[in-house]
């Protein structure tokens, strides 16, 4: 919100929630209808457009949604390192907001202006027109406009709202008060109506001019530059006419310079141009990919997850992952055409960045799905991608690669053991975070606990917290027979006074669960049972009677920067116990692997994570 919100700051549909398209509804339903019931010879086309033009403008968003956030992930030609947090997501919502207003009053104009009725797909005269009055009027009242929204009076009560974005994203060119956005249509409704009153309107000048306001918006608030310096050099005077996302950037950093809209023209003439504009232009170019010091890799889980990643619906990514979206339904097309772009593109890409006191830290997905991962015959091809990415990070000069999901799997690669053996030379160090994974399960369990049991399947997590529990002087219980033996030749004399137990009886009150856990098991808890996984993967939840903790997690410390998404179903700004313990090594030095059958010291790392700010979760998040 503004500093103080000033009168029509809300959007008079924002009651509606998710559900505001409706208000399109009756117009939409107006425009067919007429177009069916009218004379063939008269009908009129015009207003279908505009529906399929909304989505259009969506669709052309969201590209540069992606784009934007995959580029400044990688630090290629970005302009501000500071960072976006969940707060500016939360602000930035409701980005489509202006483009129900604007068809809203496309469908208002269509109807009650016959010039805005049976419009030719071309018309040069319009054409001319349109681009004449943009770059006298438009241009120029935007300018004056613009200094006057920061003028302290209209700042604080609207315009603050927009500046509260210090690094802008796309569709931070679109984040403003209900009146500010009134403001801006009239003043692109000038050569509109112009073409609309004076007939000479067509398909290509409306559509045209429409793409080319959200290019330009979109394109100044991306913060990476791609603007090549050639282009002004080869053509001097486009500098007064066309801006760069390093000259916008700057008047979001400083504030009292760079007012114009597209052209700088009057900055020029005005002098408020920002002396720094051609230097940061030029700094930015010349950027390169940024180098991190660690690197998490993970991997897509549904099909749908796709929609769930930061560079896609950053809403959505926002919040915990959920299968339970209603309209990812309609969606399916392009979750069918995403999964075979993935097939066959196959390459490991960055998802995001983050930075925690003095590291660099990116986050890598693999384009495979978890179906593709229990799928014999995909094993050889994701090693392949996990020990390319693993080769990628170590020409980078990466300290610490930890592996997150499958992406450590025992029967895949032996918990990340495979690409030691295969890499003897690696100064990279490969991290599993078993370690921290054991230490989080630990510490979930209530105090004065004397008895657990295990159930699901085993895996190197379950083994040591099964040692740790026993020279606790817990009792462990393990209800299937084939992990009961080997868990108890495992440990022979580890366990001097006998806590490992084999049972079958359902009275435990603390469950220790891995992946395999039944609905039937479930069922058969007695009510108030405590169930705590140690899986990468949360069980479902079906009995009601039973508390269920979230994946080994913490909550993260306010310092680590850029968290603007959720990491699988975790709560916000909560993280996986494998994510975390990537990052502890590479804060604490540990120059050591954490892979195979061995797992890094528990009792340090669990200091370490608690030293560094982590905090435990001891209840469940659903």
């Amino acid at each position: 919100m503004a500093i103080a919100p000033g009168f029509l700051t809300d959007w008079p549909w924002k009651p509606l929630g998710s559900f505001k398209y409706v208000i399109l509804a009756p117009l939409v339903v107006k425009s067919i209808y007429d177009f069916v019931t009218t004379d063939i010879n008269t009908r009129d086309s015009t207003a279908l457009l505009i529906l399929p033009g909304l989505l259009v403008r969506m669709l052309h968003n969201q590209i540069w949604i992606s784009v934007s956030r995959y580029k400044t992930a990688k630090g290629q030609n970005r302009i501000l390192d500071k960072t976006i947090e969940l707060e500016q997501v939360d602000r930035e919502r409701d980005w489509d907001d202006q483009i129900i207003l604007n068809a809203l009053l496309y469908y208002l104009a269509n109807f009650y202006f016959k010039g805005g009725q049976h419009l030719p797909w071309w018309r040069l005269d319009g054409i001319i027109i349109m681009m004449m009055l943009h770059v006298g009027p438009v241009e120029f009242l935007y300018y004056w406009l613009h200094r006057a929204l920061h003028h302290h009076f209209l700042y604080k009560r609207y315009h603050s709202h927009h500046h509260s974005s210090i690094v802008t994203e796309p569709v931070t060119s679109v984040i403003h008060p209900f009146a500010e956005h009134i403001a801006y249509f009239a003043l692109f409704a000038i050569p509109l109506m112009t073409l609309v009153v004076s007939g000479t309107g067509s398909v290509a000048a409306m559509v045209g001019y429409l793409i080319y306001l959200d290019l330009m918006n979109n394109m100044g608030h991306c913060n990476f530059e791609f603007v090549p310096k050639s282009l002004f050099v080869t053509f001097p005077p486009l500098k007064y006419i066309m801006y760069t996302p390093t000259y916008h950037s700057l008047h979001h950093t400083q504030f009292r310079t760079n007012y114009s809209l597209f052209m700088p023209f009057y900055d020029y003439i005005y002098g408020t141009l920002d002396k720094s504009t051609d230097t940061l232009h030029e700094n930015s170019l010349r950027r390169k990919d940024e180098s991190p010091n660690v690197v998490h890799l993970t991997h897509l889980t549904t099909p749908e997850s796709i929609y769930h990643m930061r560079l896609a619906f950053a809403s959505l990514a926002s919040k915990p992952h959920t299968s339970s979206i209603w309209y990812l339904w309609a969606l399916s097309p392009i979750t069918v055409l995403t999964m075979l772009i993935m097939r066959v593109y196959g390459k490991t890409f960055v998802v995001e960045r983050n930075a925690f006191k003095n590291l660099k830290l990116q986050t890598w997905a693999i384009p495979k799905y978890m179906t593709q991962y229990l799928m014999e015959g995909e094993k050889q091809t994701i090693n392949g991608l996990i020990e390319e990415a693993i080769l990628e990070a170590e020409a980078k000069g990466v300290r610490v690669f930890s592996l997150g999901l499958l992406n450590q799997g025992k029967e895949l690669n032996n918990n990340g053991e495979l690409f030691i053996r295969r890499n003897p030379k690696l100064k990279v160090k490969v991290v599993d975070g078993s370690s921290l994974a054991v230490a989080v399960v630990i510490n979930s369990i209530p105090i004065g606990t004397t008895q657990v049991v295990f159930r699901g399947n085993f895996n190197k997590i379950a083994f040591y917290l099964a040692l740790a529990l026993c020279q606790k002087g817990i009792q462990v219980a393990v209800s299937r027979e084939e992990d009961y033996k080997e868990l108890k030749s495992k440990l022979k004399s580890l366990d001097k006074d006998g806590k490992l137990v084999f049972s079958r009886v359902y009275t435990q009150k603390i469950w220790l669960v891995g992946e395999g856990l039944t609905k039937e098991e479930q069922m058969k808890a007695s009510k108030g049972t405590l169930i705590v996984p140690y899986s990468q993967f949360p069980p479902k939840q079906e009995n009601k009677d039973c508390f269920y903790h979230t994946t080994p997690s913490m909550l993260t410390p306010k310092y680590l920067e850029n968290v603007d998404s959720c990491e699988n179903w975790l709560p916000r700004r909560v993280m996986s116990a494998w994510r975390i313990a990537g990052m502890l090594h590479g804060l604490e030095g540990w120059n050591v692997n954490e892979c195979g059958d061995e797992v890094f010291n528990i009792d340090k790392i669990w200091d370490a994570s608690i030293r560094h700010g982590f905090t435990p979760i001891m209840n469940s998040f659903t």
